[in-house]
């Protein structure tokens, strides 16, 4: 394990840069020390891996994906319960970064500033924060796309008098105990950590923009636990739980009204645990299930109907040194403002500023022709670098680790193509990558985000979405399972070797 402390000027020269150690970093990192490649880096600018599961530490933080998909194939965990919660998926990866020598190779405390591909060389050259500069053939990112906390302009936001945070920066030296607490939002983080606050506040005020369709949690603690100690039942069961959610695909993205069946669920569950007819009128969705993302509680909905709780529906019109006015004009004293508004998703990935051929940048490329990658990994004009989670490959039914190792295995088969053709490096053609994004998004014309009759995360304020894989995981794992040699084109290496560098 390496810290920053290396001077400004110091260039450092490897075969591969992984940017980030979360779950896509750390996938990547362990698929190359799997395939036996030893020569590489991964540039985390925290101070432990983790990513997005050592950020977010709120109250009731856990995985909304059933656990027994929720770890890598080649490290199958076996957690304690159907929902892994967030201190335990943080110990896994750290434990994973442990087992597999990968600590050795990340540096600490590195964030990357920069970067641009060198023509002449045939390199990225990566510059951080510090003035250091990587030099690597390859270059894989692996930020993820939920690591940009969003947080609603509001009037009047800078003048709260109390402490106001975003779930993702959560402060744990704010007691809510006996505290008027506002939640703005209501979506997957809100389900789990509401609960929490409001077992602990004097009140909680809960501002809701759209409700979400709830379905229960299905716990099954015991059996999860049994099927960890049994390495072959456990197996088994990841299978068939993969296989379950895969029948979901086929109501999201091709036949939406085939999802009735689990609207009548999510209602008999809000019907269950909300007798008020007027709060649960507040509650119920006028929008098709899977249009935004599907939560799963059983404490979330009675939390609301606790005295102290308030659900309010009126949208913020600002916010005063004493609380949240809505515009109604009623105004309501709070002593801590929680923000559970998500994250900016949409076209993440180019914020950080990269530079490919004839000095294009990837913001250029994108504003252009719109956030596009072929397979949601590779961007013509930027050859060798790989983007792990990239546009298009998120999941509104299975797990994303899924398609992180299919991705992994994608850039690795790139990899080794280059070393058999002889070449220094490839870069998909513009037409390969123009013909996938077009179908790509004829085919999110008819999923459930599109026609479903809501506003959603997966959506931008365009109404494109960049966000979903429209299809059955298996299919995309399909598609990675080869590296087009034809829809590529493979640059022959630099007059002046590198070689020894």
């Amino acid at each position: 394990m390496k810290q920053a402390g290396a001077g400004r000027g110091e260039v450092r020269h490897t075969r591969v840069v992984v940017i980030g150690a979360g779950f896509a970093g750390l996938g990547m990192a362990a698929g190359l020390t799997r395939a036996g490649h030893d020569d590489f880096i991964v540039l985390e600018k925290a101070g432990d891996v983790g990513g997005t599961w050592r950020e977010n530490t709120y109250p009731g933080c856990e995985c909304d994906v059933p656990s027994a998909l929720y770890s890598y194939s080649f490290e199958q965990q076996a957690w304690g319960g159907v929902r892994a919660s967030q201190p335990e998926i943080l110990s896994y990866l750290r434990r994973v970064s442990v087992k597999y020598g990968l600590r050795d190779k990340i540096e600490f405390g590195v964030e990357v500033e920069r970067g641009h591909w060198d023509e002449v060389d045939g390199r990225w050259h990566l510059f951080t924060t510090t003035g250091r500069e990587f030099v690597a053939q390859y270059l894989v990112v692996g930020t993820g796309a939920l690591h940009l906390p969003k947080v609603p302009k509001t009037p009047g936001a800078a003048s709260f008098g109390g402490p106001a945070f975003h779930s993702a920066r959560w402060d744990h030296s704010v007691d809510l105990a006996g505290k008027r607490v506002a939640v703005i939002g209501t979506g997957a983080s809100a389900i789990q950590m509401v609960p929490e606050i409001a077992a602990v506040a004097g009140s909680v005020q809960l501002y809701q923009r759209t409700p979400p369709w709830v379905l229960p949690r299905r716990e099954a603690g015991r059996l999860a636990r049994t099927v960890g100690r049994a390495p072959l039942l456990r197996r088994l069961v990841r299978s068939l739980t993969y296989w379950n959610a895969e029948l979901l695909a086929v109501g999201l993205n091709r036949r939406p009204a085939l999802t009735r069946p689990m609207e009548w669920r999510a209602k008999r569950h809000l019907r269950r645990q909300v007798p008020d007819p007027a709060l649960r009128a507040k509650l119920t969705p006028d929008y098709r299930i899977g249009c935004k993302r599907i939560l799963r509680s059983d404490n979330y909905l009675p939390a609301l109907t606790r005295p102290g709780t308030e659900l309010i529906v009126d949208p913020i019109a600002e916010i005063t040194p004493a609380g949240i006015v809505t515009e109604d004009g009623t105004k309501r004293a709070a002593d801590v403002i929680v923000y559970a508004t998500g994250f900016r998703v949409a076209g993440s990935l180019a914020r950080l500023p990269l530079v490919g051929r004839d000095g294009v940048s990837l913001q250029e490329l994108w504003q252009r022709d719109g956030i596009r990658a072929h397979l949601g990994i590779s961007v013509s004009g930027l050859p060798n670098a790989f983007f792990l989670t990239g546009p298009n490959t998120g999941l509104g039914h299975n797990s994303v680790v899924f398609m992180i190792e299919a991705q992994v295995s994608y850039a690795l088969r790139a990899m080794n193509l280059v070393d058999r053709e002889g070449a220094n490096a490839l870069d998909v053609r513009p037409e390969v990558q123009a013909a996938f994004h077009d179908d790509l998004h004829v085919r999110l014309a008819d999923g459930v985000w599109s026609t479903g009759g809501c506003r959603s995360w997966y959506v931008d304020a365009r109404g494109v979405n960049h966000s979903i894989w429209p299809g059955f995981s298996w299919q995309y794992w399909l598609r990675t399972r080869r590296v087009d040699r034809g829809g590529h084109e493979l640059l022959k290496p630099p007059q002046d070797s590198l070689s020894g560098q």
